[in-house]
């Protein structure tokens, strides 16, 4: 078909065959309305390599004994161990089981483990899963458990299991307390102590910053906001925490 000039042809190229093959993509992307209107195929990416269930796993069982149920529950929680043998050997959690004579809860038990074991074998960051359990409310009311930690259901229960899990194997990592913020607690208590020698309701006990939270504290104590634990007291007119060392004064 003859194509009519009306400029002045000033230079002119010869186009290849390999030149038209390489215009076609740039065409195609010419502007960004074009580009986006492109059909897309979607690439599924795995966090990890998909392992095979070994016959023999390790793990742990755990005991949780709650007021609100009569019988106890045992959280097994199963580990993986990947890459085994070498300096790149690591152990993360791969299923969780819980078993209970208590069959009231057995639907929303199952389920949530499933999805717990689901998580664990995907791979990837799962100690997100410590917050978002914790973070579980019973519209009932909570309870304290031993030591006087507050627990605000049995869901957040069963996530401090998985973080006590976590960190055995080294997943999470505690923060330990400085050396600065253990001496101020230890003069805290040392202080209410002195003063409340006189009250028989209050057990003299050695002014060292307990190692464990079923450590005895004042039963006048209040919970804790920060670690939830009935281990607040007042002094000076401030309250603080004998455990973590949480001031509302700073």
């Amino acid at each position: 078909m003859a194509i009519k000039i009306g400029k002045k042809i000033k230079g002119y190229n010869v186009v290849r065959p390999e030149d038209k093959a390489r215009a076609v993509p740039e065409v195609a992307m010419s502007s960004p309305a074009e580009a986006i209107a492109l059909p897309k195929t979607a690439e599924v990416i795995q966090m990890t390599e998909q392992v095979e269930r070994p016959d023999v796993l390790i793990g742990s069982t755990y005991k949780v004994k709650s007021p609100l149920f009569e019988h106890a529950l045992y959280v097994t929680i199963n580990d993986i161990v990947l890459n085994q043998g070498t300096e790149h050997e690591l152990r993360r959690p791969f299923e969780v089981f819980i078993n209970s004579k208590n069959m009231d809860h057995f639907q929303w038990i199952v389920a949530l483990t499933r999805i717990m074991s689901a998580v664990f074998r995907k791979g990837g960051d799962v100690t997100f899963l410590v917050e978002e359990m914790k973070a579980v409310f019973d519209p009932r009311g909570g309870y304290f458990k031993a030591g006087g930690i507050y627990m605000p259901s049995i869901v957040a229960e069963i996530g401090t299991v998985v973080e006590e899990h976590l960190k055995s194997i080294g997943l999470i990592h505690d923060p330990e307390m400085s050396a600065e913020a253990r001496k101020l607690i230890a003069e805290k208590r040392a202080q209410y102590e002195s003063r409340s020698k006189k009250n028989t309701d209050v057990a003299a006990s050695s002014p060292v910053v307990p190692d464990s939270v079923a450590e005895q504290f004042p039963p006048s104590a209040t919970m804790c906001n920060k670690c939830n634990t009935k281990a607040t007291i007042i002094m000076d007119g401030c309250a603080t925490c004998l455990n973590c060392g949480y001031s509302k004064c700073g």
